[in-house]
């Protein structure tokens, strides 16, 4: 939400907690008043937070602007038309660099200044929802280093001038490029090279507006391990992270030594693989479309949400992310629950799933299943009155057994006899990261050619990014087999 979004919301809490006070007069709070008084405050406590850190990022960034540029332009959305627009609004030019990078600042000091800055341009860009806006400043909150590298990235991925740049690129009109563009082009390039985001240097970095990273994080997609595992920026090939079991206490007497009571570090590493897709379009779709970055980010969000959707369920882990099944069933034999009945899937395997995980990763646990097995399981509820289901009327039921639930159509849907068939997930997806290397390269090509080597008219963009994915903690799972 924005600061003013933020105190409004503010202000309605209050008057609410304020007609509750009212009506319950002097008596005490019924169980329902109560109830929506707690949730009232603790979303009131929220809000105050989120709105006293907005003040300090504004405070920071009217420190931080030496060098601020005014404009007369009006408000204008640079997806809407990226070749005329500039949304810094009279307030400062956040991506104007030049008063950062100056002699005798510390790393700390340039790096201080460049978050502020990225987090006030998160929020001009008209063309970022709050979910996703939210999203780029979760990332920058966690990952970013001292240096202020990914904020010196967002910086220069969404300055208006390089979003313009990115479209006369896509059309072959970089001989059309001002000043302006062409400085923000040259950045960008720059930044690739120095940054080693991509395997060459020969494409142009996606506008941080389009980015389909932030487009799935945040705008919800069909894509649901995404959605709910922990996910994490990397850096580099290998993203390299800590895992460890519980801390293990103990009762000691008064006086006594303490025992031996250390737990075991491990350092997982999970390698990040290229994906990578091509989008033909011809000629004249380029010239009639108002606005080529738009339709780009629309399809390449599509196509990278389709690869991830199979790849974070059943990837092999060989050139492409490890899925979580194929994960799991590559762990310990304890992590799968074989069910009761041979080539069966019966009601009491759900209890079975629910019971065989640790009681310390069932509060977030969440189930994960093909369409087709929750549809067998709402029959369960029927021949059996078990009441599996919560809302049960409104669609795919929101929870089972208390607990969320996920499509995944990568996985089994099917009982197969004689086969092994893994068709029921459960667990805590904190325990699955996926590592993001943020910076998607389109390269663009000119002309494409027909079998006898003469031109289609049409022209090509090649995408490609990098991914990876695996589980950190397969105790944190279990999966039904039904063999």
């Amino acid at each position: 939400m924005r600061l003013e979004e933020l105190r409004a919301r503010i202000a309605e809490i209050d008057d609410e907690l304020r007609a509750i006070h009212t009506e319950a007069g002097d008596a005490a709070l019924t169980d329902e008043q109560q109830t929506r008084w707690d949730e009232l405050e603790t979303e009131r406590a929220t809000r105050v937070t989120e709105s006293e850190q907005r003040q300090r990022r504004e405070a920071a960034l009217v420190r931080a602007a030496q060098n601020p540029r005014n404009t007369e332009h009006a408000d204008r959305d640079p997806v809407a038309d990226p070749r005329d627009s500039d949304p810094t609004r009279g307030r400062g030019n956040p991506w104007d660099l030049s008063a950062v990078d100056v002699p005798g600042r510390s790393h700390y000091q340039v790096g201080l200044e460049l978050r502020a800055r990225a987090l006030d341009a998160a929020e001009r860009m008209p063309a970022m929802t709050d979910a996703r806006r939210a999203a780029l400043t979760d990332i920058l909150e966690r990952f970013d280093t001292d240096r202020g590298d990914l904020a010196r990235q967002v910086l220069v991925a969404s300055d208006p001038a390089y979003l313009r740049a990115f479209a006369k690129g896509l059309r072959n009109e970089l001989y059309a490029l001002d000043d302006e563009e062409r400085a923000a082009m040259q950045r960008a390039s720059t930044l690739v090279r120095a940054m080693s985001l991509t395997d060459n240097a020969g494409g142009y970095l996606i506008p941080q507006q389009l980015d389909p990273t932030l487009i799935l994080t945040s705008d919800g997609s069909t894509n649901p391990i995404r959605e709910i595992s922990r996910k994490v920026v990397a850096t580099g090939d290998v993203w390299y992270g800590v895992s460890t079991t519980h801390a293990t206490w103990s009762w000691d007497a008064e006086a006594a030594e303490v025992s031996d009571d250390a737990t075991v570090f491990a350092q997982p590493s999970i390698p990040n693989h290229k994906g990578a897709g091509f989008i033909p379009i011809s000629i004249e779709a380029l010239a009639d479309e108002r606005n080529v970055t738009e339709a780009i980010g629309t399809v390449l969000a599509m196509g990278k949400d389709d690869l991830e959707a199979a790849a974070f369920a059943t990837g092999t882990g060989t050139g492409q992310p490890t899925g979580i099944v194929t994960a799991i069933v590559a762990s310990s034999p304890s992590r799968l629950v074989a069910s009761a009945g041979a080539d069966t899937f019966a009601v009491g395997d759900l209890y079975a799933v629910e019971e065989a995980l640790p009681a310390k990763y069932r509060t977030r646990a969440q189930w994960v299943a093909n369409k087709t097995i929750y549809n067998d399981v709402r029959q369960f509820g029927t021949s059996d009155s078990h009441a599996l289901w919560e809302r049960l009327g409104a669609g795919q039921p929101a929870r089972l057994l208390g607990y969320p639930t996920h499509e995944a159509s990568a996985m089994d849907g099917s009982i197969t006899a004689a086969a092994e068939n893994y068709v029921l997930l459960f667990g805590d997806f904190s325990n699955y990261v996926i590592t993001d290397r943020l910076g998607m390269v389109v390269e663009s090509i000119p002309h494409l050619f027909g079998a006898s080597g003469r031109p289609t008219g049409q022209r090509g963009f090649y995408a490609y990014y990098r991914t990876g994915a695996d589980s950190v903690n397969d105790g944190g799972f279990r999966l039904l087999n039904v063999t």
